[in-house]
């Protein structure tokens, strides 16, 4: 609440921080017992309980595709053994609740999901990343969500996930999207693909991952290398940290060391998801 969170994104981080022995209807009590004197807070904690009672089994849903999926990282573990721990995990989630496991605050719901694609998808175009000349490359593509909603805004999309559970639903989602392409890949680096391949990267909610693995910086000089000159890069989210000027200083860090600029650097643009946003462009070009 004193984060000015969206009733669906506070749900979702207590689907994350609360264990499954505080029930849904549990919780629903606990906020209607609060007695905040501003008027706002008070409507919003009854949306809270209401939405927490009439939806129990969805929020116990959520609150097990969250559980899949770890941020531990066991001392000593290879980036490798991460990735592949990792996979295990969205492989889980996703089948517990495909639009839970890329956005927490769908609470399960495609609608929620499409109206934060929606979303995003403007923002993209905003800034110049759609057309039909361009050539993106998706990081961490999921479901293929977002190609489902840019295929007709691009030129191609060539999404890749470390899940063979995502893609195989992200395929079948863009069965009819003949632009889009999807691969599995190694989540190590982009040696998939050749130097100056694409016009834009985007990478919603996978940078966290990256982190976590510890491949992240490696991923930003994928990123300078695949891109053409003046092509940019949408990261939605760099990490999973308290501190947003954390993430400022090592995007921008490395940014520098690889040739690019910050033009984008921490913003919250959208109203029906918490994401942290950075713009990054490639030097050259026009």
């Amino acid at each position: 609440m004193a984060d000015g969170l969206s009733v669906d994104n506070a749900l979702a981080r207590l689907a994350v921080h609360i264990d499954n022995m505080t029930s849904a209807a549990q919780l629903a009590d606990i906020a209607l017992k609060m007695r905040p004197s501003h008027v706002p807070r008070q409507y919003w904690l009854e949306e809270i309980a209401t939405t927490l009672r009439d939806n129990a089994d969805t929020f116990d849903a959520v609150r097990r595709a969250a559980a899949c999926v770890s941020h531990d990282l066991p001392d000593g573990e290879p980036a490798a053994m991460t990735v592949e721990r990792l996979a295990g995990g969205f492989d889980r989630a996703a089948a517990i609740s495909p639009a839970a496991s890329v956005q927490l605050s769908s609470l399960g719901d495609e609608d929620r999901l499409s109206a934060t694609t929606g979303e995003i998808a403007l923002w993209l175009e905003r800034q110049g990343m759609l057309g039909a000349h361009k050539r993106m490359l998706d990081i961490g593509c999921g479901i293929g969500r977002l190609e489902h909603a840019l295929g007709a805004m691009a030129g191609s999309i060539v999404g890749i996930d470390i899940s063979p559970g995502m893609i195989a639903i992200a395929r079948r989602r863009c069965a009819g999207v003949a632009n889009v392409e999807f691969r599995l890949t190694s989540g190590l680096d982009l040696d998939d693909f050749a130097d100056q391949s694409f016009d834009d990267v985007l990478a919603l909610d996978s940078f966290p991952y990256l982190m976590l693995a510890g491949v992240a910086g490696r991923h930003l000089g994928e990123i300078a290398r695949v891109l053409r000159p003046g092509g940019m890069a949408a990261i939605l989210n760099y990490s999973y940290r308290t501190s947003p000027d954390i993430d400022s200083r090592d995007i921008n860090g490395l940014a520098r060391a690889y040739g690019m600029h910050v033009l984008v650097d921490g913003e919250m643009p959208f109203r029906s998801w918490d994401g942290t946003v950075f713009l990054i462009r490639r030097g050259g070009g026009t």
